[in-house]
């Protein structure tokens, strides 16, 4: 028997009038349904119902302080938001117990929208089979993230756990080897014995890794470097491990 997946590993909820008029428009989306806050008029607001009824979108209406505890943005939300299926985002627990899982980045303390969004978007475009983004400690997905990943936060495989620390140790029980990226590391990233599954760990760029993540990685890798760079933006280091990692796997 399948547990049931959480709303919230569902959806991603998207909120402010442009953003939610933004994703009935777009064909290719599934919008599973819009709440707007009792009262809220002006600018967008009929547009949109008008959208949703166009699409067979169910309108639901609700108090502005409930629509300001779902949408997760109280001074952002324009009193309004939608929820937009996400097809390949669930747990992290439900997408081990399938055994498919190969090549999973983890996300550990990025905080900022944009390196998350691209994040997404890069390891999507390189093939890797999922990524961890906690719900605690990460950017949660926010219109700013879909924005940054031009979209493709709707298609991308993101697995749900609490927090990082978490889904590493779950993820290592599982068998998996677990790699930090870390100016410092030992090795370089491409001729480390890197064998798979994998879980490649991105800490943020001030911070690094947290310590309860850093005593779980196996080993540490860096990317090389020349022209007296010391490193790279934190969304561009993802891009180079993800498809590092896929070329591995292909060859």
């Amino acid at each position: 028997m399948t547990a049931e997946i959480s709303p919230k590993d569902r959806f991603i909820t998207v909120y402010g009038r442009n953003p939610v008029h933004e994703v009935l428009l777009d064909p290719d989306l599934h919008v599973d349904k819009v709440v707007i806050a009792d009262g809220t008029r002006g600018s967008g607001i009929r547009e949109i119902q008008q959208a949703a009824h166009r699409r067979g979108v169910e309108v639901k209406y609700a108090s502005a302080e409930r629509v300001k505890k779902l949408a997760g943005n109280g001074r952002q939300d324009q009193g309004v938001f939608a929820d937009v299926v996400a097809p390949r985002m669930r747990p992290l627990d439900v997408a081990l117990a399938t055994g498919q899982l190969r090549t999973v980045l983890v996300l550990d303390g990025i905080t900022t929208p944009a390196n998350v969004g691209m994040i997404l978007r890069s390891a999507t475009a390189a093939g890797i089979d999922g990524i961890v983004v906690p719900r605690r400690g990460v950017a949660s997905i926010d219109p700013l993230v879909v924005k940054a990943s031009a979209g493709v936060a709707f298609r991308a495989p993101i697995l749900k756990a609490f927090t990082a620390a978490e889904a590493v140790h779950d993820l290592k029980q599982r068998g998996f080897h677990i790699v930090g990226l870390d100016a410092g590391g030992d090795d370089d990233l491409f001729s480390a014995h890197l064998p798979e599954p994998i879980a490649f760990v991105l800490g943020s760029e001030t911070a690094g890794h947290g310590p309860e993540v850093a005593e779980l990685v196996d080993t540490w890798v860096s990317i090389p470097m020349a022209g007296g760079v010391e490193s790279l933006n934190v969304s561009a280091a993802s891009a180079v491990v993800c498809f590092e990692l896929v070329r591995r796997a292909r060859s």
